[in-house]
């Protein structure tokens, strides 16, 4: 964690907001809430499905599936919102009346990525009549047509940002194609397959097909736990609609109505169902099921997700468990070699470049992502962490800094040096990539120089957005809760970050990388208990000594008693 900036948020509350207190109306003001209802999260919040263009032609082909009771297989993509996508399609689509589903995922060290033509020739094996893209399919020219030559039609249900071209499926579902009126452009995809049923139940009951099949209609809030889950892991922006899917299905899972596997999940990492927030599920549930996509096969959180069996999901999250220590040490590993690379390159502010590329014979393709992400927040530069697919490719995975779209990066490289990189893909913070191994030496040069072209220099300095210096009489539970109450926060949403110099009461090292201090508030009597993880500890200030932090404010839960803590979120550089 290296020292960082601060700039302090500066925002008029408007009127709609004034009967909040002073604290809580100028956060949600600074996060663009201009009413109390926005934050109220209720389902009645979401919009209309069919604002969605291609919906209306995606019911009618889903209509004639289940009027000819058709085979129809789920491709969906080998992440947290890929798996729950699929797990929320198979079980959605069986309330409504489906019963010849299935589903396929592709394996990434196999198959790589999306509906690929070789996935589309397996596919072809199981004589599916439908197949229907989650989290996946914007991209899939060549699939969708190795699909037509077999004679299945393809709907895409997709979030990801389409390229030039688009795929010739029968229908497409994507809030990010060109010209959508549709209120949210941050949909995961298991959002987008949520609004999908949403619009199928609809028709469904306005043509009193629910009672033809002799089948009860179905409540689709059962859902909502998968639709959390994936929307959180993804770390789409929390917009309103996100906001309102992802608080439904935390209060369901806090309720006790969550599926088996969440369940399972939950207890693996420990963590108490009842208390649960979206950080649990981006921080503890999220990790377990991504880990089966990174080092083995996602079907194994897909089949934990549709477990109705709590003894048979509870195996599926044990499996889970062990491949996330796995994953964890194999990541502590590359890490640090990653780590020792870049010092024996003995490189100053100066001389870094300004885009990472690393590499190494021995790395894991599936951890690759992570380890960018760790080598980012360590440096502050957009990185590129390759491992080797084959002998002749290289597998990469890019993490940006705000200010930097990567994707756009990556294009811009594709466009002035043609036939440098095989494929690319991805977000405005993370993307993927694939490129001859022989390309490498050239393409970390293009990627250093196209990050200097496209990037603000001012931008290179961590800087942490805090919302003011909390007054003492703030500093208390009952604060943490009214935040709380407030959730969800995360991406685009951000959970309220406050800084502050304290008095260094105590200093404690927790497994040599993690600091527990006791902090004072300079002039008070009042002491804290604060959390820096993942950080050097001999780079932190001593007991007796003061520091400047940003950190936000958590509820520490142990053996039945709550205490205010503090999340400390950077240590503040003085600004040069």
């Amino acid at each position: 964690m290296i020292p960082v900036q601060i700039r302090r948020r500066q925002v008029s509350v408007p009127p709609a907001l004034h009967h909040y207190s002073g604290l809580i109306g100028q956060i949600l003001a600074s996060r663009g809430v201009q009413s109390p209802a926005e934050v109220q999260y209720e389902l009645r919040g979401l919009s209309d499905p069919y604002t969605l263009s291609g919906m209306a032609a995606a019911i009618e082909r889903l209509l004639q599936a289940l009027e000819q009771q058709a085979r129809v297989l789920i491709v969906g993509d080998f992440d947290a919102d890929g798996a729950t996508s699929t797990a929320l399609a198979i079980q959605g689509l069986s309330a409504c009346g489906f019963r010849r589903l299935d589903y396929l995922i592709p394996n990434r060290f196999d198959y790589g990525y999306g509906l690929t033509p070789e996935i589309v020739d397996l596919a072809a094996q199981r004589e599916p009549d439908l197949i229907i893209t989650v989290d996946n399919g914007i991209s899939s020219m060549a699939g969708v047509a190795r699909a037509r030559h077999h004679g299945i039609d393809v709907l895409v249900t997709d979030h990801h940002l389409p390229g030039a071209e688009l795929p010739a499926a029968y229908a497409i579902v994507n809030p990010n194609l060109p010209h959508e009126h549709f209120p949210s452009k941050h949909l995961a995809g298991v959002g987008v397959m949520f609004f999908v049923l949403i619009a199928l139940r609809q028709q469904l009951r306005d043509r009193d097909i629910f009672s033809q099949l002799g089948i009860a209609e179905p409540n689709l809030a059962q859902f909502l736990d998968l639709v959390a889950l994936g929307t959180v892991a993804d770390v789409v922006p929390l917009d309103q609609q996100n906001r309102v899917l992802v608080e439904q299905g935390l209060r369901r899972i806090r309720a006790g109505h969550a599926c088996p596997g969440i369940n399972a999940l939950l207890t693996v990492a420990g963590r108490q169902a009842t208390e649960i927030t979206s950080k649990d599920l981006g921080f503890f549930v999220g990790p377990r099921l991504n880990a089966a996509g990174r080092l083995d096969d996602m079907s194994w959180g897909i089949e934990c997700l549709l477990s109705t069996s709590e003894q048979k999901a509870l195996h599926y999250a044990t499996d889970l468990d062990n491949l996330n220590r796995e994953r964890r040490e194999i990541e502590t590993t590359m890490r640090s070699e990653a780590l020792a690379s870049l010092d024996e390159l003995r490189l100053d502010d100066a001389t870094l470049p300004w885009g990472l590329s690393l590499l190494q014979p021995n790395w894991h393709q599936g951890i690759v992502g992570l380890v960018a992400a760790r080598i980012k927040e360590r440096y502050h530069r957009p990185v590129i962490a390759f491992a080797p697919a084959n002998e002749d490719t290289l597998k990469g995975s890019a993490r940006s800094i705000p200010g930097l779209h990567i994707r756009d990066v990556l294009e811009r490289i594709d466009s002035q040096q043609p036939g440098l990189i095989e494929k690319f893909g991805g977000h405005a913070m993370a993307a993927g990539l694939s490129l001859p191994a022989k390309h490498y030496a050239q393409f970390s040069a293009a990627f250093d120089q196209a990050v200097k072209g496209m990037l603000d220099p001012a931008l290179l300095d961590p800087i942490i957005t805090s919302d003011g210096e909390l007054r003492a009489d703030d500093m208390n539970l009952q604060t943490a809760q009214q935040l709380q109450r407030l959730a969800p926060w995360g991406q685009g949403f951000p959970e309220p970050i406050f800084d502050g110099v304290f008095a260094i009461q105590r200093k404690q090292i927790l497994k040599e990388r993690h600091i527990k201090y006791a902090l004072s508030p300079l002039n008070t009597a009042h002491t804290f208990d604060a959390l820096a993880f993942s950080v050097d500890p001999t780079e932190w200030p001593e007991t007796g000594q003061q520091i400047h932090i940003a950190y936000s404010l958590d509820i520490n839960r142990y053996r039945g008693a709550t205490e205010l803590q503090l999340m400390i979120r950077g240590r503040v550089d003085t600004p040069r």
